[in-house]
């Protein structure tokens, strides 16, 4: 697959078909993933990959833990967001609640499902030793962009998951990784189900001119 292609193709995936990802089509993929450049070629980066009865597992955690704090997704902002934010944000309920299971409050679906992996066969969970500092997080970033492609790339669909960040403690200890790493973020991996009807959800990009400055 052409790359400018995937760049333009590719679109986050919350419906999943029930058929686990072979071992080898994963191997592939954190092949090319780990391609990402980093810092000083530090690759800060560590990968844990959750399947089967274990992401199972993890998700009931997830959800149950959910409930009782009532943590819900959200924009992670300090202040009230200018209303160009809000508008894009709500572009991305526009283009989702038609195609939502009748009656399903938009939030409870995004919350419920970034805890269920939307229901994905596999979690990747993506953690940085604290040694690092937040600069490093530059390269999480690098790492997840190339990974969310290569899997297009594979034929496999994807969704990055930041909610779960709010249960680092209970990650940790569920998947037994150590202290000292932080769960940056999560994803979302399997092979998408053509007839999800919130797979055919596309939210639009803002125009170049919203968020590009020239000096010349």
């Amino acid at each position: 697959m052409d790359i400018l292609e995937a760049l333009d193709e590719r679109r986050s995936t919350r419906g999943f078909l029930d058929k686990p990802v072979e071992k080898e089509t994963l191997e592939r993929l954190l092949s090319l993933a780990t391609q990402a450049p980093s810092a000083i070629n530090i690759q800060p980066w560590e990968i844990t990959i959750v399947s089967g009865e274990e992401r199972k597992r993890l998700s009931r955690l997830l959800e149950k833990r959910m409930r009782e704090r009532n943590i819900s997704c959200g924009p992670g902002a300090k202040r009230p967001l200018q209303e160009y934010f809000v508008e894009r944000q709500r572009g991305l309920l526009e283009s989702m609640l038609p195609n939502l299971p009748e009656g399903t409050p938009f939030q409870d679906y995004i919350n419920e499902g970034s805890c269920n992996f939307y229901g994905a066969p596999t979690a990747i969970i993506i953690t940085i030793d604290e040694v690092f500092s937040k600069a490093r997080l530059t390269d999480i970033g690098l790492l997840v962009a190339y990974l969310v492609l290569a899997a297009h790339g594979l034929g496999l669909g994807s969704c990055p998951i930041g909610l779960i960040t709010a249960f680092d403690n209970e990650i940790k200890e569920t998947l037994n990784l150590p202290e000292e790493k932080q769960v940056v973020i999560g994803i979302a991996l399997g092979y998408r189900d053509p007839d999800a009807t919130v797979n055919h959800s596309r939210s639009e990009r803002a125009p170049l001119n919203e968020m590009v400055k020239w000096r010349e």
